[in-house]
């Protein structure tokens, strides 16, 4: 008997802002588990130029490259209540607005901020990266006879905020810009290090880096250290 895959279900993680400018978030708040899988999502990256037009010339002034800006993501979730009628809808909407307003922890230390979050689904890459809700709105569209909401479409918009790891920079002494890699499930040293350097024997270049054993037994959600090309043909 074939046995199909499980369903793999889209959550959001929200954690705990970084103590200071330039660490990793801190630990973990809240997972809100979304119902459904959205059925679309939206990923939008820019890029900053620059230009200095001359009255004479002309054609346009070539372009300087400025920087480069952060990753987005848009996502729609939807949350629904009519089965069980248990104040589903709303106790998510509250985790979820948790995201928007400043954490106890970082109250304390006199440093408000609000928690970073992490939209995780399944081996999706690309649109798993450390942020920040940058805005949040809620469409409730079905209700209760007592009022209470059953049914809402949440639209999420998530900054990136990912820093990188200290000697990441080119200009830092380092001999060439490093990258993390998020772990996911079904990932492996060798698989990673075939991907990134077309040589799965280099995977122990990954393990030294990162400190690890087995190559074949990593964490899902871990951030490994991926050298450079050039670090690991020296």
């Amino acid at each position: 008997m074939l046995l199909r895959p499980s369903l793999v279900k889209a959550r959001l993680v929200i954690m705990e802002p970084p103590a200071t400018v330039g660490s990793k978030p801190g630990g973990k708040l809240e997972t809100v588990k979304f119902q459904f899988n959205p059925s679309t999502l939206s990923l939008s990256k820019s890029t900053e130029w620059r230009r200095k037009p001359a009255r004479m010339a002309e054609e346009a002034a070539l372009p300087e490259f400025v920087g480069s800006g952060p990753r987005t993501l848009s996502v729609n979730v939807f949350l629904d209540d009519t089965d069980d009628h248990e104040n589903k809808v709303e106790k998510r909407v509250e985790e979820l607005l948790t995201a928007c307003v400043p954490t106890k922890k970082s109250i304390a230390r006199k440093m408000p901020a609000s928690p970073w979050v992490r939209f995780e689904w399944g081996k999706a890459k690309s649109v798993s990266f450390d942020g920040v809700l940058s805005s949040l709105s809620v469409d409730y569209s079905l209700f209760d006879v007592d009022g209470k909401p059953l049914r809402a479409t949440c639209a999420l918009s998530i900054e990136e905020a990912s820093v990188g790891l200290p000697g990441q920079n080119p200009t830092s002494g380092a001999r060439e810009a490093r990258r993390t890699h998020r772990v996911v499930a079904g990932d492996s040293l060798p698989q990673l290090a075939f991907h990134e350097y077309g040589d799965a024997t280099a995977w122990r270049v990954i393990a030294e880096a990162n400190d690890i054993d087995d190559p074949m037994v990593l964490v899902p959600g871990t951030d490994l250290l991926v050298p450079a090309e050039r670090e690991v043909a020296g």
